[in-house]
């Protein structure tokens, strides 16, 4: 049944995954909760290969639990259809990953109106107002191979904004640049979901930029501390 409580964006609710490794059966996520308020600011912490981007892939409906539950806004994710999964995905959640993952023979403006295209429309204002407040207004025809990796990062924030979601996920966005590179693209993102309102959920390893979040929550054993 959808929540009652309209504050909450992001619902889990008793998650579990395991992967088969061989002979081992590799115990990943036991039973997660968690709630994610609308506008929050969400990190998620823990040890390399404890799930940190597991649980975010769940929650994201990028990867299916063991068991479990998550409501997106009201809607349970894994009772939609492959394709109402793809076009809430598309239309209502934006993503940003530790690779830029641009096509590499787009220019960057092109890029950035992929997900709208493949919702159906074509909002090149939308796209070059993006790639301004991103700082590429003077990048827009230039090719990934023609851009600093964090100019592509860039690029991957204004294309995970193009169609207006309500939330950002975003997969360790710094994992691949130097740190004073990183930290831009750090105040970048937070500067977006604050200015905007949008509920932000990020995989980090670094607790000083955790420390910049609304909340930020541990996960060890397969279970989440806050």
């Amino acid at each position: 049944m959808p929540s009652s409580d309209s504050s909450i964006h992001l619902r889990a609710r008793g998650l579990h995954q395991t992967y088969v490794l061989g002979v081992e059966r590799l115990k990943v996520l036991q039973g997660v909760d968690l709630d994610v308020v609308r506008g929050e600011v969400v990190f998620l912490r823990g040890a390399s290969g404890a799930g940190k981007s597991t649980l975010l892939y769940i929650l994201a409906g990028l990867e299916h639990p063991k068991k479990g539950t998550v409501e997106f806004e009201g809607e349970q994710l894994f009772a939609l259809s492959g394709d109402k999964q793809a076009r809430l995905r598309n239309k209502r959640m934006g993503f940003v990953f530790q690779s830029y993952f641009l096509l590499p023979e787009l220019t960057a403006l092109e890029n950035v109106l992929l997900p709208a295209m493949l919702g159906g429309s074509r909002s090149e204002k939308k796209a070059r107002d993006l790639l301004d407040r991103v700082g590429l207004s003077g990048r827009l025809d230039h090719l990934p191979s023609q851009l600093s990796g964090g100019e592509q990062q860039r690029v991957a924030i204004a294309r995970a904004l193009v169609n207006d979601p309500g939330i950002l996920f975003a997969d360790e966005p710094t994992g691949n640049l130097d740190a004073a590179t990183g930290a831009g693209i750090i105040d970048l993102l937070l500067g977006l979901a604050r200015q905007d309102g949008r509920t932000f959920v990020a995989v980090t390893h670094d607790p000083a930029l955790a420390a910049l979040g609304d909340r930020q929550l541990y996960l060890d054993g397969g279970h989440l501390q806050g």
